[in-house]
């Protein structure tokens, strides 16, 4: 297959376009591999890599909604309630009712879930860093504009 030829006249059959040209193949496996890279690392922090990511996200934006976690988070509503559980029971996170509107929660990052962040991040840095190891600044700026562009063409929700 011609790699130049514009998308539109490339063939629309997986097998002619091949697994490596094929952008949400390469995308489940490089988070598939950042995610095991990092599992090991968090169990021994007693997290699993959703936990640590709601954590993450708790530590950017505090005081969410669990709809919008579970956007942020990318994980399905059923599956963000378990881990919410576990990280409420472990002290990382409390859950609010809203004020204006009591059919809503709000997560809430403690002090004990910052704290655990903190030894969460730097094995997290540490992979992301090898993911874009000899890969220029102007690259990796491209490549965030372009996930972003694709992201906006895919969005179901304002972020």
């Amino acid at each position: 297959m011609d790699q130049s030829a514009p998308r539109e006249q490339i063939s629309t059959s997986l097998g002619e376009i091949g697994l490596q040209q094929f952008a949400p193949y390469l995308m489940n496996r490089i988070m598939g591999r950042y995610n095991d890279t990092l599992r090991e690392d968090l169990r021994k922090q007693g997290l699993s890599v959703p936990q640590a990511r709601a954590l993450a996200v708790l530590s950017v934006i505090d005081q969410v909604t669990v709809n919008d976690l579970s956007v942020y988070t990318v994980i399905e509503q059923s599956t963000l309630s378990r881990t919410l559980d576990a990280l409420e029971t472990q002290g990382l996170v409390r859950r609010e009712t809203s004020a204006k509107d009591s059919r809503i929660k709000h997560v809430i990052m403690t002090d004990a879930g910052r704290s655990q962040f903190a030894l969460a991040w730097p094995p997290m840095k540490r992979a992301f860093d090898a993911m874009f190891d000899n890969i220029e600044e102007a690259e990796y700026a491209d490549f965030v504009t372009t996930l972003q562009k694709v992201l906006a063409n895919i969005r179901k929700h304002q972020f």
